[in-house]
């Protein structure tokens, strides 16, 4: 198995110490870090300083949201960055949600399958080092309706990249089914092993419909690691960052991350949390949040239990493993990371 990290959607306040954790994690052994975007800082700017602080590591957006940007603009963002790099980079999208794209962009969320679709077929396009134009619903290239009539279909002025990956953040069954049609990686989240094919099975699917197979897909999945003798302290620490997902990262009417855990069967508790965070009730909604779910999440625990969840990851097909370590310090996180890297390579040697 392979490691991946990544630097959150919290705002970067030590910009040193995220060089230092991407160098030392590069050393470990580590295959990418992934940055994300929320309300603070954009997804790619990070990576730019990274792509010079760094020699093997890949460097990914996990992700970059989709309408913040036209797909011209995505394309020629990842490939200025892909040259930046090396060749390192790998391009996450997804489509965020209706309070950050509404609330936050003051764009439409509308019908967000059919525009990461779109979006993708002209980022390829425009990959593939063709002339660019496109007839989609969301996206007239040159631009049909509503401009002076005098654009002109253009072809990409930069040599085309030698392998750009994308990956597609999913969670619903018909995103991830079009992750497997598309995608060459799936950037996952809210996730239990034990219910995999959940998951699974969709993706793989859409890549049998178009001749590929559920091996031929980058499948990203993690959680926190914590190496821990006081498992029911760190289940506590860690219930409000779940509960905010289930409760806050969405509306009432869309919350992808809650309808994920409801289909793995906590429904009722799902339900249950949303509801006391909206309504206010935001320390009843932090403790209704089942261990059950905290634990199967994330590798909590000491080193013996750690290596039995990470071995049903492994099992259920899951490759690189998203690591969280968990550390007040970088040098805790860092010695996390170390002891986890120990984990991984123990546990992949199992297999082989």
């Amino acid at each position: 198995m392979n490691v991946a990290i990544g630097l959150g959607r919290e705002a970067i306040t030590d910009w040193d110490d995220v060089s230092t954790y991407a160098i030392e994690s590069e050393k470990l052994g580590v295959d990418c870090i992934w940055t994300a975007e929320a309300w603070a800082h954009d997804v790619m700017t990070p990576l730019a300083y990274l792509a010079v602080k760094t020699e093997k590591i890949h460097l990914g957006t996990s992700i970059m949201q989709l309408g913040t940007r036209t797909p011209a603009l995505v394309a020629m963002t990842a490939m200025t960055l892909d040259g930046t790099s090396n060749g390192r980079f790998r391009l996450g999208i997804g489509s965020s949600g209706p309070q950050v794209i509404e609330g936050w962009h003051g764009i439409p969320f509308a019908r967000p399958l059919a525009r990461t679709r779109e979006v993708i077929d002209i980022v390829q396009h425009i990959f593939r080092g063709e002339t660019l134009a496109y007839d989609g619903e969301f996206y007239q290239l040159p631009l049909r309706d509503g401009g002076s009539g005098e654009g002109k279909a253009l072809r990409p002025g930069a040599p085309p990249p030698k392998n750009v990956p994308i990956y597609i953040a999913s969670l619903g069954p018909k995103n991830l089914h079009m992750t497997g049609e598309m995608a060459d990686g799936w950037l996952g989240g809210s996730f239990l092993p034990e219910h995999a094919d959940l998951f699974l099975d969709p993706i793989r699917e859409g890549a049998e419909e178009t001749g590929r197979s559920l091996d031929d897909i980058d499948l990203q999945v993690g959680g926190i690691v914590w190496f821990t003798d006081d498992v029911e302290a760190a289940v506590l620490t860690l219930k409000p960052g779940l509960a905010f997902s289930i409760g806050a990262m969405g509306s009432r009417q869309h919350n992808f991350y809650n309808d994920a855990y409801r289909r793995q069967g906590f429904a009722d508790e799902a339900r249950e949390v949303q509801r006391l965070w909206l309504a206010g009730n935001r320390d009843e909604a932090r403790a209704r949040v089942p261990d059950e779910m905290v634990l199967g999440s994330n590798l909590i625990g000491d080193k013996q239990m750690i290596q039995a969840r990470l071995r049903i990851y492994r099992d259920a097909g899951i490759n690189p493993f998203r690591a969280g370590p968990r550390g007040d310090t970088l040098s805790d996180r860092l010695d996390t990371l170390g002891r986890f890297m120990e984990v991984v390579d123990e546990v992949t040697a199992e297999a082989s």
